[in-house]
């Protein structure tokens, strides 16, 4: 017969296992959304490279899908500049130059232009170089801390617009020192489609980086849309 004084310290025993991962999940919660508001406010601008992968969802029937790869590099100036230029394998390039975001695409020789303001909002564009900290993000998203993977923090972003056509975001970030870089980026939108960016050689605030590198011309020939 088990005696009353084991049970009452087996009991115990559990409900101090349960308080240490439950505390242990608070822990790793608090790390992820300060790291995320470190990035936030302490990494002022930034620049890497990136391998973008991008899944289509399946479609009935599909035991598979093909994804597609592109390479290419990033850069951002808070709170109002960034740009992806896509190398491989077709060249595109999408710029916020603080008024204008510009998407070129050189194949099609046609380029888009929207007023920036209009443009971004419920974005990942929001999440890595435009919000100034938690709270502004918070305006647009709806933030939950996830637990550590792959040697990255992470944390989820919902768009709280329900017209978003983005369904969530998932960012990876690393902490080295006092220096919080941006490792992965995970996108899904409403259509069921996965895109997730892969940044290296991340340069937290480059000395070289400037707003004049954000500018953007049409080049001569082709078509410009403004919707």
């Amino acid at each position: 017969m088990v005696s009353a004084k084991f049970w009452s310290l087996s009991v115990m025993n559990k409900y101090a296992a349960f308080a240490a991962l439950a505390l242990s999940a608070s822990v790793v919660c608090a790390s992820s959304l300060d790291t995320l508001e470190v990035f936030l406010k302490s990494t002022k601008s930034g620049r890497a490279d990136f391998t973008q992968v991008v899944t289509p969802p399946a479609k009935a029937g599909q035991t598979s899908v093909r994804s597609k790869t592109s390479k290419g590099q990033f850069s951002f100036v808070r709170p109002t500049r960034f740009r992806f230029d896509y190398l491989k394998p077709f060249p595109q390039v999408i710029v916020a130059d603080g008024q204008t975001l510009w998407l070129y695409d050189a194949d099609l020789e046609q380029v888009t232009a929207r007023k920036q303001t209009q443009a971004l909002g419920s974005t990942p564009a929001a999440l890595v170089a435009t919000a100034v900290d938690l709270s502004a993000l918070q305006k647009e998203f709806s933030i939950e801390a996830q637990a550590d993977a792959d040697g990255l923090q992470w944390v989820q972003a919902t768009p709280k617009n329900r017209e978003s056509t983005i369904q969530s975001v998932r960012m990876g970030l690393r902490a080295d020192g006092a220096q919080v870089s941006l490792g992965k980026l995970e996108i899904f939108d409403a259509m069921g489609q996965r895109s997730v960016l892969s940044f290296d050689q991340f340069e937290v605030n480059p000395s070289n980086l400037g707003a004049a590198q954000f500018n953007f011309a049409p080049p001569k020939g082709v078509s410009v849309i403004r919707p």
